[in-house]
């Protein structure tokens, strides 16, 4: 289908967003903005000045806030759809309290896919990448059966993983899509605090004092800052996530990535490069708390994607970089604010 054809397909569609107005829930709402779509009812726990921080400039017909979401949700009113895109949740890879984690990332999650396949609502729902453990088990997306072999390293991919689980074993990945996103960063990212992305906090490292501290390597065979990430673009991230929404013959699990493996110095260049300065890297000590949790390796393996139909180039890492500090960060704008970002200029 032509791209002109797709972005079509979404006018008049009726749309749910949990997580809307988040990082990659507000960079899909903007997207479908961009198709047409406008019919969207966003469901979140965003404080009110963040809310409008993000979606001041995307059009949409309704915000619920957690409480109405979920009475609306037992009482079986939630309303009728097209599509719900399931990407609200925890993200905190540091987070210890597995209860909290447990119910959001988990039971919400279960819930809302057992309506959204009652009501005949195609279900997209938001994995990660860090079920995916230290990556001894493989990334591969083309096998359900081998979920039960994946052993998170911490309890944010341990949530995640136990809906992978449960939608497997109920026979549900026949008809939804989970996707695993990899090392996703861009625009609308400021509220996630310590959880933003690398390429986010290193912008305000050097804004600050010329420098990108990050962390050294705790074993041999990766050189400090050569620990290597799949990044992806949050621009990239949703066009792929629409996709393969609107491609009714895909499901099961998705990964959402890059493809390609790329090093923390990497990305550190990348972010010197675009604000026009030498390369100034300092290696810090990693807290003790994370070092046996932490992904030393992640890239994903994309044939599934491909063989879905996704055959848009991929933003290569240092134009994707460029383009968010330059349009975004030094601006200091949200998607949706920034000109020229359509090739309207």
């Amino acid at each position: 289908m032509a791209g002109g054809e797709r972005e079509k397909g979404w006018q008049g569609r009726r749309v749910l967003v949990t997580g809307g107005g988040g990082f990659i829930g507000s960079a899909l709402v903007w997207e479908l903005n961009g198709r047409g779509c406008t019919d969207i009812v966003i469901a979140d726990s965003a404080p009110k000045a963040e809310r409008n921080r993000y979606l001041l400039y995307l059009k949409f017909a309704d915000y619920l806030g957690p409480q109405e979401t979920l009475s609306r949700l037992a009482a079986g009113k939630l309303g009728q759809f097209d599509f719900a895109f399931h990407l609200g949740a925890s993200s905190s890879t540091t987070e210890t309290n597995r209860e909290y984690l447990y119910r959001n990332n988990y039971e919400f999650s279960r819930d809302l896919a057992a309506w959204a396949l009652a009501a005949g609502t195609r279900f997209v729902y938001a994995s990660s990448a860090a079920t995916y453990g230290d990556g001894s088990a493989g990334m591969d997306d083309a096998s359900p059966g081998s979920l039960e072999r994946l052993k998170p390293l911490n309890l944010y991919g341990e949530s995640k993983h136990l809906m992978d689980l449960h939608a497997w074993r109920q026979g549900w990945l026949e008809r939804v899509l989970a996707l695993k996103y990899f090392n996703v960063f861009g625009p609308n990212e400021e509220h996630k605090g310590d959880m933003r992305s690398v390429v986010n906090k290193s912008f305000a490292q050097v804004m600050q004092t010329g420098v990108i501290r990050l962390f050294k390597s705790y074993r041999p065979e990766y050189r400090d800052g050569e620990q290597r990430r799949d990044f992806l673009y949050v621009k990239d991230a949703v066009r792929m996530t629409l996709h393969l929404a609107e491609t009714r013959q895909a499901a099961g699990i998705f990964n959402i990535g890059s493809g390609k493996a790329h090093s923390w110095n990497d990305l550190a260049g990348a972010i010197f490069s675009a604000l026009g300065r030498e390369p100034r890297i300092e290696y810090i000590e990693m807290p003790e708390a994370i070092r046996d949790k932490y992904q030393y390796f992640t890239e994903a393996k994309i044939e599934q994607l491909r063989s879905a139909g996704y055959t848009q180039p991929i933003t290569p890492l240092g134009e994707a970089v460029r383009d968010y500090v330059q349009k975004y960060l030094v601006p200091g704008k949200a998607l949706g604010e920034a000109p020229c970002e359509r090739g309207s200029c």
